[in-house]
């Protein structure tokens, strides 16, 4: 991860009638019970969350009115927990997270060398999103992965770490052009949600980032390019860049799939591969992308990183994970255009070539 002097720069039916069950769920921490497989699946459009608001666990404070009814669309699986970082107190700029901050971070490491080489998210108890290009030549047996971390030296209290079951790669993925940069590894395990771990929220197919969008991208990659890897989890804030600006700088080599941020020498770097990139709607965090790449020297003003387009994969997301799917929110953020002063390198990017582009992940 770069920022100027600092880091973070990374190159990323017929419906049937439910019948009413008495489920003891307590009033702290509860975890919604949705039907997200089955008979009783809910579509993915318009539906209204299902709250628990009869019987003995009724909850008036959060039942839905005729004018408080919360309406999503998405996925409603895992809405009542996704996105939520109770230890988060953002601000614009930031260095060392803090404990908790983000809990959806996961530490991919190599179990030979026992050394992080990319990034990526809890989306639910069993699943992590990365990049496909973490993954390439590996197999399942080779990653062991780490919740709750926030230093790569010394104690962390609240880790956990699972090995990997599986790895689903993209059947599309392109390692020439990084499309379809995505993957999925289902954990050894599942994992229980806490203060410290817990999943994000995805964004759902049709959400809208605009230009100038506040976003927030976190992982443990390099300083400064070439140089060591972070000990302390970091931050840095970017502002969405439009299509039309980023195609500018990298041509032919962004398509819709990708998503780019970034400004002033600040974003992603070797070791960031795979984390998330991702927004806060009121107090819910999504994930709108994934590290997949950037310019060999991350710290370049001119070129933004480049991420894969989460909400365009949500179909092949939860077609894979099966049941118990993650939480998908519609993101639509009309916000304000702004153009990084990108075109100020008009004259200069006409007559010369793109920096060598490269996959933020790091090699034994």
């Amino acid at each position: 991860m770069f920022r100027p002097s600092k880091r973070l720069f990374t190159l990323e039916k017929k419906k049937k009638k439910k019948k009413k069950k008495k489920n003891k769920q307590s009033n702290s921490n509860r975890v919604l019970a949705l039907q997200c497989s089955g008979p009783n699946k809910q579509s993915n459009s318009n539906r209204v969350l299902a709250l628990q608001c009869s019987g003995p666990n009724k909850q008036s404070s959060k039942c839905p009115t005729k004018s408080n009814t919360i309406h999503y669309n998405g996925s409603l699986c895992q809405l009542d927990v996704c996105g939520q970082a109770p230890l988060n107190n953002k601000i614009v700029g930031g260095d060392n997270a803090t404990a908790g901050s983000w809990p959806w971070q996961v530490s991919i490491q190599s179990v030979k060398f026992g050394a992080h080489f990319c990034g990526g998210s809890l989306i639910n108890k069993d699943w992590v999103l990365s990049a496909a290009h973490c993954f390439q030549g590996l197999s399942a047996s080779d990653v062991v992965m780490y919740f709750g971390r926030q230093s790569q030296s010394g104690l962390n209290s609240n880790e956990i770490n699972r090995t990997a079951r599986g790895i689903i790669i993209h059947q599309y993925y392109n390692d020439t052009q990084f499309n379809n940069d995505i993957a999925l590894v289902q954990l050894s395990s599942s994992v229980t949600f806490s203060d410290y771990i817990r999943p994000v929220c995805l964004a759902a197919a049709g959400s809208k980032l605009a230009g100038g969008t506040e976003s927030w991208v976190t992982g443990w990659g390099t300083l400064q390019p070439g140089g060591q890897t972070a000990k302390i989890l970091q931050e840095v804030m970017i502002p969405i860049v439009n299509s039309t600006e980023c195609k500018f700088v990298y041509g032919a080599l962004i398509t819709s799939k990708m998503i780019c941020a970034g400004k002033g020498g600040k974003g992603s770097c070797q070791g960031d591969s795979g984390g998330p990139l991702v927004n806060r709607n009121a107090s819910v965090w999504i994930q709108s992308g994934i590290v997949s790449f950037g310019p060999k020297q991350c710290d370049d003003p001119k070129y933004p990183s480049v991420f894969a387009r989460v909400s365009e994969y949500q179909d092949w997301i939860t077609s894979n994970i099966g049941s118990n799917p993650p939480g998908f929110v519609k993101f639509n953020n009309s916000g304000f255009r702004s153009s990084l002063n990108f075109l100020l390198f008009a004259i200069s990017l006409t007559f010369s070539i793109i920096p060598f582009t490269f996959s933020l992940y790091l090699t034994s």
